[in-house]
């Protein structure tokens, strides 16, 4: 008798389905036993409000773990920067696979770039990070923009640009990659003038922490490298008790000598959605063997961010 197919937890959007099913076909390799997605609808999904204002953290995510306590599912896939940043008792972090391009990307009309844009450019972004980080290499290169907040799926959001309402989108590398559309990219944004969301371009595979030989199965996915420098960056935005929302970028990077990875990187920044502030800083460590090493890395950025006034550029904390 054929074991029965594992029931994969996602979201609706094209792009939680194709992550969702990328994920799918290597577990089903991994395991041997056939996978079906489970189509579930979030409260992101269909709330039309401003994400900064529904509370940004969770919305996504809540009715795919509610599914999976319910045994609804057997395990589900995020987009890892919309995990909230404490990880519930009973459910297991069973795998952080191996990071997609973590950049943002934009797309312009006319096929420009970012400092080929006219005097004035509207760019979309639904991001208070995008935002901060944006208006102020704006200001500090003499670029006028004006950066206009959008919500809306991959289609919705490349339409604006399409349709003529906006000059240019900014979205996450990764998602475009995912769905196939990564060629309508204009301009590659360097994480030296925009530091992605914590997390950007990684995903996470969850499932029950009492099922023991489902996390071991689904653990073969895992890459430890993208693990260390995802609970890195969470852990600054942790410690900086900001929400998915809250206008911060981060990245921990591999710094390798040759083909030997020495040390890692962490860089963050927190900013003022006009752009008039930045609090930009990094610091340089081994290379976390352990979780506790990787959050002690976030710990230790956000507190020389917070001592150089990072709190009074989180805007409102949200309760």
């Amino acid at each position: 008798m054929t074991e029965r197919a594992l029931r994969l937890g996602t979201r609706r959007s094209k792009l939680a389905m194709a992550q969702s099913g990328q994920v799918a076909d290597t577990v089903s390799r991994v395991t041997g036993r056939p996978v079906e997605l489970v189509e579930i609808t979030t409260y992101g999904d269909t709330s039309r409000e401003n994400l900064a204002q529904i509370g940004g953290t969770g919305v996504f995510v809540t009715a795919l773990r509610d599914a999976l306590l319910g045994g609804e599912v057997d395990f589900a896939v995020h987009s890892l920067k919309d995990l909230p940043t404490a990880q519930p008792d009973d459910l297991a972090l069973a795998a952080v696979p191996l990071r997609a391009d973590p950049r943002d990307v934009l797309i312009a009309r006319d096929g420009m770039t970012f400092t080929e844009l006219p005097a004035g450019a509207r760019i979309g972004t639904g991001s208070p990070r995008r935002m901060a980080q944006l208006n102020a290499y704006a200001r500090n290169h003499g670029l006028a923009i004006e950066t206009v907040p959008i919500r809306g799926n991959i289609d919705t959001r490349i339409g604006f640009v399409h349709k003529g309402e906006l000059d240019a989108v900014v979205l996450a590398a990764a998602g475009l990659h995912r769905v196939g559309r990564i060629d309508e990219v204009t301009d590659f944004l360097s994480v030296d003038t925009v530091l992605p969301a914590p997390g950007q371009g990684a995903l996470a595979i969850e499932c029950a922490a009492s099922n023991a030989s489902l996390t071991a199965a689904l653990a073969e996915l895992d890459d430890p490298y993208t693990r260390a420098a995802v609970a890195a960056e969470r852990s600054l935005l942790a410690a900086l008790e900001a929400g998915c929302s809250a206008p911060v970028g981060a990245l921990a990077d591999l710094l390798a000598d040759g083909q030997i990875v020495k040390e890692m990187r962490l860089r963050g920044v927190v900013g003022a959605t006009d752009g008039s502030t930045l609090v930009q800083l990094s610091t340089t460590g081994p290379v976390p063997e352990t979780h506790d090493q990787a959050m002690a890395l976030g710990r230790e950025l956000a507190a020389e961010m917070l001592a150089k006034g990072a709190a009074g550029l989180m805007g409102e904390r949200a309760l």
